[in-house]
């Protein structure tokens, strides 16, 4: 853009780029650019958690199989249920889970049974053996049991033809519970994804090396290996790419060759030194490069080749925001995820927070309740795109509108849960 016939370049310290688009824009267009994987494997149950599942999963059984008892206690007919007073059964047997009885009930009888033992012929209510007075062979029994009482009905959890899981869920611990209750041993998922990444700067240092003057050590990989681990997609740590034109474009090179995804860190800013637009420009496609965000605005979305490219920034609050805000529901559809929208609630934000119109703000929250009982939120400290400290302690983000220009002690913002996000 060019102000008083003069090019200018806007910084990420300016509050309103007229080249950013806005996130919701942003992930748009990145929802239109990808698609899901069509490729599947057959695994295991047990190793189905965190999967996603690529075909529907319908019961060809009833769960549970018949009727049954939902506790210890003594399988009777409602006819002999008293309407005042107790009456006296006898006991003629006994049903165990497993191993049920064989013998039909008649009228004055009951039979002894256990929490999933199949109801006897002739029964269709348990009396909880703790709302019964016993003597020998015979129980004494009041108003206190209702007809029906404590029977759970064949197929009460599953019933044949029931659709049990859809396509494009991520498999938890219950699914896996449901998938054995119905003897699947197997089941069908999404082929893991690709993702590589590295980061870019001279600066940067691995864990373990010695720093030298102006040296940091590189916690962006680590972090966005830990974010890709959460997602169950297979990995590819590239390490860190020196701020070399030559470095770069082999970089990319190598990386569209073997991953579905690439993920950078730095080097997509206007300095000197940030090559990475430059090479992606070179050997790919840019669909923007730009957002309308504090922190995370220096963000590229491209293709290299079929490898979808992100270009995160290079501060660590900024690689973290635009992960969670643009890649993790990108790698969630890729993965043929269903798509879901982040929890957001409105409640009473009990901090001064600074802000001026021109982009969203993803500020860090810790969402608690007072001693009222009330749920409230404040910020977790300083607030800076390096201090990664923000994110350790926060557990969710303060989303301020794009119009928002500060928020007062009890204002209502939206907050954006980091349960199901990170």
């Amino acid at each position: 853009m060019t102000e008083n016939g003069i090019n200018k370049d806007y910084s990420c310290m300016d509050d309103y780029d007229p080249n950013s688009i806005l996130p919701d824009e942003a992930l748009k267009i990145i929802f239109n650019k990808i698609s899901a994987t069509t490729e599947t494997e057959s695994i295991p149950i047990r190793e189905s958690l965190g999967r996603v599942l690529a075909t529907n999963i319908t019961s060809e059984i009833n769960v549970p199989s018949g009727r049954n008892s939902a506790m210890d206690g003594y399988a009777i007919n409602a006819v002999d249920l008293p309407f005042n007073g107790k009456i006296s059964l006898k006991i003629i047997g006994s049903s165990f889970a497993g191993k049920p009885s064989n013998i039909k009930i008649k009228k004055g009888e009951c039979i002894r049974i256990m929490t999933g033992a199949i109801m006897p012929d002739g029964s269709d209510t348990v009396v909880m053996q703790e709302a019964v007075e016993r003597s020998g062979d015979t129980i004494a029994l009041g108003i206190e049991t209702k007809a029906g009482n404590n029977v759970r009905e064949a197929g009460e959890d599953l019933a044949i033809g029931d659709l049990v899981l859809e396509k494009g869920i991520k498999v938890t611990p219950a699914d896996i519970g449901l998938l054995a209750s119905l003897g699947l041993a197997k089941v069908t998922v999404y082929r893991k994804i690709r993702v590589a990444f590295f980061s870019t700067g001279d600066e940067l240092r691995s864990v373990g090396d010695k720093l030298d003057n102006g040296a940091i050590y590189d916690s962006n990989r680590y972090t966005l290996y830990g974010m890709l681990k959460r997602l169950g997609v297979d990995t590819i740590d590239m390490g860190v790419v020196k701020d070399n034109r030559k470095l770069m474009d082999k970089a990319l090179s190598d990386a569209k060759g073997k991953s579905d995804v690439l993920i950078t860190s730095g080097g997509v800013s206007v300095g000197e030194a940030d090559y990475v637009k430059e090479s992606l420009l070179k050997y790919g496609e840019v669909d923007f490069w730009k957002v309308a965000m504090k922190p995370g605005r220096p963000f590229t979305f491209g293709k290299l080749d079929s490898t979808y490219f992100f270009g995160l920034p290079g501060n660590p609050v900024s690689v973290m925001v635009t992960f969670y805000q643009f890649v993790q529901p990108a790698l969630k559809r890729i993965i043929g995820e269903k798509a879901t929208s982040p929890m957001l609630l409105k409640v009473p934000c009990i901090s001064k927070l600074k802000k001026r119109p021109g982009r969203v703000e993803y500020q860090r929250g810790i969402l608690e309740c007072d001693d009222t009982g009330r749920m409230t939120v404040r910020k977790t400290g300083a607030q800076g795109s390096g201090i990664l400290r923000s994110m350790a302690d926060a557990n969710c983000f303060i989303v301020l509108s794009l119009e928002n220009n500060g928020v007062s002690p009890e204002d209502l913002v939206d907050v954006q849960l980091f349960h199901g996000l990170v």
